[in-house]
Parts: C-alpha cells; structure tokens; sequence
C-alpha cells in the first residue's frame, strides 16, 4: 500500500509540474487509473487515496472487478478494442468508452444504453500516426463520424482519444498531440471538450499539447505480473 501511495503521489506531482509548465489550471487534467489487469485490491487502494476514475479493457475482467466493488462510487472507462458482440454490456456498465472508432459501434451502443442512465460519454479513437497494427479513425475520416455520432441518442460524444506510436523523444512525443488537438479544433465544436491523450511515458508532451485525461496505468500500479 505505501508503494501504491508513493507511485499516485509522484504521478500527481508530474501532472502539477507538466501543468505548471503548460501554464494550464492546476485542476485542468483528470488521472484516469488504468486498471487492466491489477487486482481489485489495488484498485480499492488507489480508491481510499482519492482516486475515482479507473479504465479496463477485457469485459470479464471488467465485470468481475465492478461485482466485487461495487459498494464504490467507481467511474468506469472502457478503453480496449470492441467487438460488436460486447456493446450492450459496455453501454450498461460504463459512464466512458474511449475507443469508439466505428459508426456502426456507436450506433449499437446509443441503441443499447438503458433509457434510465445518463448519456454514455464517447470519445472518438484516431489512428493519429497511421499504424496498421492499431484501430481508430484517420484524421481525414474523423469530421464524418463526429458529425454522425453526435446525431445519436443516448451518446453524449465528448472528444478523442490516441495512442500514438511510442517514441522516447520528448520533442517528438508532442508532434502527433499537437496535430490531433489542432485537428478537432479546426472542427469548431465546442463539446468537444476531452482528450484522452497521454500515457505513462508520454504525459507530458500530452499535457503540453491539450490533453485532459491521461491514462496511466504502469506509473501507478507498477510493470504487469
């Protein structure tokens, strides 16, 4: 638990000091817990420290960890790869979906959220560097489907979210942000207030160039078993 405590600490201190350096509002950037894999103790861990936001990307996984926690007050993200077959429990059991890069996903979502929850927040997956090993949408396709999705019921699309291809120099992690946010910012849509930009070895040049929301999983739990 001290471990834990230390790693959330230091991850804080780095998204105040990217901040700082950004001249951005100190509260400006949410810490999303990448919580894929960890065990549900340390996500109850990381609960009692303050944290509230937590992402998973394998539905069982997933489920079983919101069964046992579910006395928590736990904003959950999907953030992984979704098959069409997963929708209607992704739409029931998540406030978040990261990685919406499909009409037809958005779609089986809106048609699938229950009337009475709130809207399920959408953020638009971009392929920004154009890797054929990831999904997402391109830069060029991206102002068809914000205009399509945003049309949808039941959906409330709030931004983007990438995984550029890794790359340790500073100066160049910050190339692909700068290009995406400026890209939905020529799309002049005001509600398009989130981008999930950012990972541990990246926030930040993510945090320089706009971000949000980070995602931070190894940084704070640690390397995976």
């Amino acid at each position: 638990m001290l471990e834990l405590a230390e790693r959330f600490q230091h991850v804080h201190s780095q998204i105040r000091h990217a901040l700082s350096i950004a001249g951005r509002p100190k509260d400006s950037v949410q810490l999303l817990a990448v919580s894929k894999t960890k065990p549900s103790r340390d996500i109850a861990g990381l609960y009692w420290l303050g944290q509230r936001h937590f992402a998973e990307s394998y539905m069982q996984e997933a489920l079983e960890k919101q069964q046992k926690l579910a006395g928590f007050n736990i904003t959950w993200h999907f953030i992984g790869p979704i098959q069409s077959n997963k929708t209607k429990l992704i739409a029931s059991q998540f406030s978040w979906v990261h990685s919406v890069d499909r009409l037809k996903i958005a779609q089986r979502l809106s048609e699938q959220r229950h009337a009475n929850l709130p809207p399920l927040n959408i953020c638009l997956q971009v392929n920004i560097s154009n890797e054929n090993s990831k999904s997402g949408v391109s830069l060029v396709e991206l102002p068809e489907l914000v205009a399509a999705v945003s049309q949808l019921p039941n959906l409330r699309l709030r931004g983007v979210m990438a995984i550029p291809e890794p790359e340790s120099n500073y100066h160049r992690q910050r190339q692909p942000f700068r290009q995406l946010f400026e890209a939905v910012m020529q799309l002049n849509r005001p509600e398009l207030d989130s981008f999930s930009l950012g990972m541990s070895g990246d926030l930040k040049a993510a945090i320089m160039e706009g971000s949000t929301m980070v995602r931070i999983g190894t940084a704070l739990f640690g390397e995976r078993s």
